[in-house]
């Protein structure tokens, strides 16, 4: 699989296997073989899926991985089996959370799901054990689609957190595809070194600084935004001369083509 798949794509291209198999009918193990790359596009583009029985969106990635297909989600307590090639999620067992930290991970979800809701309106995140339990990592995947509009945006956050010593460092990740008549995409991210030492390393002190960072790489994206528009974009345009004279729109019509459009705009035509 591509590794920079269009945003909401992905769904399409996997579930067509039996084109593949067409296109294939002389390789019967190739989708087998691509299991490793499908794997990797849902961990590092934290796909979701639903649980048997479940309406909530689970996440999949690098950090709830239990190895040999399966994960497991804190938040239900339940470990289950991933088929990577079609995105769908079985034979779910208990999986109880086993942590020294398992009381600061429980409120961390509560925290972030609570914060997560309120900056998106559709979000999936997950808190993990992680580094032989010495560490919790925090990840949030927020997916926008408008195919009628022809744009798609991603936005991914991993957060590692250590208790012992109250760090905390991220990664925040923003990926928009816009297809119409074209294709443009903006791919940027920013890594974050945190400081949650006068929170006491608590649930919502931790959740505090990450939404305080989140808003700021927002703002920083909105006026680079603006800057493009006003700046790069604009300066693409051909310049005209400013006359700070009305054109008479519906007059431009009987102009004759090449002269009199030239001296509405003020270019001396000779």
């Amino acid at each position: 699989m591509p590794k920079h798949l269009r945003i909401g794509r992905s769904n399409k291209c996997l579930h067509r296997q039996s084109d593949i198999k067409t296109l294939a009918s002389n390789q019967p193990n190739l989708l087998n073989s691509l299991e490793p790359a499908f794997k990797r596009y849902n961990e590092e583009q934290y796909t979701t899926v639903k649980l048997p029985g479940s309406s909530e969106a689970t996440i999949i990635s690098q950090y709830n991985s239990l190895g040999d297909g399966r994960y497991f989600d804190t938040a239900s307590q339940t470990s289950f089996a991933v088929d990577h090639a079609t995105q769908q999620a079985s034979d779910t067992q208990q999986h109880p959370l086993e942590s020294q930290h398992a009381d600061l991970i429980r409120s961390l979800l509560k925290s972030f799901s609570t914060a997560s809701a309120e900056h998106f309106p559709s979000s999936s995140i997950g808190v993990y054990p992680i580094s032989s339990d010495s560490a919790i990592a925090l990840a949030l995947v927020a997916n926008k689609y408008s195919p009628k509009n022809m744009w798609n945006g991603r936005w991914r956050s991993t957060y590692t957190f250590t208790p012992s010593s109250s760090t905390l460092s991220g990664t925040v990740k923003a990926d928009v595809h816009y297809y119409e008549d074209g294709n443009v995409r903006m791919s940027t991210s920013k890594k974050l070194e945190l400081s949650v030492g006068s929170s006491g390393g608590s649930a919502e002190g931790v959740v505090r600084e990450i939404a305080k960072a989140e808003n700021k790489f927002q703002e920083e994206l909105n006026r680079a935004f603006g800057t493009l528009a006003e700046g790069s974009f604009k300066s693409l345009r051909r310049q005209l001369p400013v006359t700070r004279q009305k054109i008479e729109w519906e007059k431009l019509g009987s102009y004759r083509v090449g002269v009199e459009v030239l001296i509405v705009f003020g270019v001396c035509v000779y």
